[in-house]
């Protein structure tokens, strides 16, 4: 199929000050990866700028193909034991308040790399007891004890996205299953309901307004509160083509509808990805949970 012509909306300026160079020097010093450089994000720039990143723990190899994912996909090495704490002290360097923590798929391990996930928010937080943490997790193959284990340090926040509508996981996330998906983010909040759900969907793969609508009721029904929506970029032509651009207005206009339906806030448009403004989503998120207190009352559009 082929693709179509990319819209002005999406051509991004990049200033490249000094302050990206001291992170990517940083990130060298520490060995470590970030899915912004891996997935070939389009907001690296702005987010180094500020010395921000979101950090892929585990790897850069994926044990899984997706078809919108840039990520390299072979057999992984094995687990760094001291990555925990190489995160850590990039993270206080950086004297982040808020950090991201993602990883690769890691099917290899028995627990899906849930204890490496814990390790490094337990490094994180000795290192800086006020970071706040938000994890991005795999489904871990719906093993309940990995997510047990991850909420035992716990988060702050865990995202976990779902990335398509149902009908679409065959084509773009063979290796997936969306009631999985579901069933982790409903899991987090009927076993620790103080950790606030996340997830976010690509659009422009070929999905329809009525299936965006019906997957947003979905975590709404399962308790997701946060909610991120982005347009779809072709990583290369290997890979699943665009099938529309949406307009601004458009990411607008389901930023509104997400409101009105219940979600405490809606990050929504082109450049929108999983941890792309995260910290002031979790603020926003917290000031309506103080004011209303949880759970949220659910409405409908």
């Amino acid at each position: 199929m082929e693709n179509v012509r990319k819209p002005p909306w999406l051509k991004k300026r990049i200033s490249l000050g000094s302050d990206i160079y001291k992170v990517y020097a940083l990130l060298r010093e520490a060995r470590l990866h970030t899915v912004c450089q891996e997935a070939h994000c389009p907001n690296l720039p702005e987010c180094y700028s500020r010395q921000t990143a979101t950090f892929m723990i585990m790897g850069n190899t994926c044990t899984r193909n997706c078809r919108f994912c840039a990520v390299t996909h072979e057999t992984p090495a094995p687990l760094d034991e001291e990555e925990p704490r190489r995160v850590a002290f990039a993270v206080h360097q950086l004297g982040l308040q808020y950090v991201v923590i993602t990883s690769v798929t890691r099917d290899d391990l028995e627990d899906g790399g849930a204890q490496h996930f814990a390790k490094t928010v337990c490094a994180v937080k000795e290192q800086r007891p006020k970071t706040l943490v938000e994890l991005l997790v795999p489904d871990f193959l719906g093993n309940p004890s990995s997510l047990d284990i991850i909420l035992s340090t716990p988060p702050d926040v865990l995202n976990h996205n779902v990335e398509t509508i149902p009908r679409l996981y065959p084509r773009v996330r063979p290796q997936a299953d969306y009631r999985r998906s579901l069933d982790l983010l409903r899991r987090t909040q009927s076993r620790n309901p103080s950790v606030l759900t996340k997830s976010g969907l690509m659009l422009g793969l070929g999905e329809r307004k009525s299936e965006v609508t019906r997957v947003m009721q979905d975590l709404l029904d399962i308790g997701c509160r946060l909610l991120t929506l982005g347009q779809y970029l072709q990583p290369s032509k290997q890979h699943h083509p665009v099938i529309r651009y949406l307009h601004p207005e458009e990411f607008e206009d389901y930023k509104a509808l997400g409101e009105r339906m219940g979600f405490m806030t809606v990050a929504s448009g082109p450049f929108v990805r999983s941890s792309f403004g995260a910290a002031p989503m979790y603020r926003k998120a917290m000031n309506i949970r103080r004011v209303f207190g949880q759970p949220i009352k659910i409405h409908t559009p």
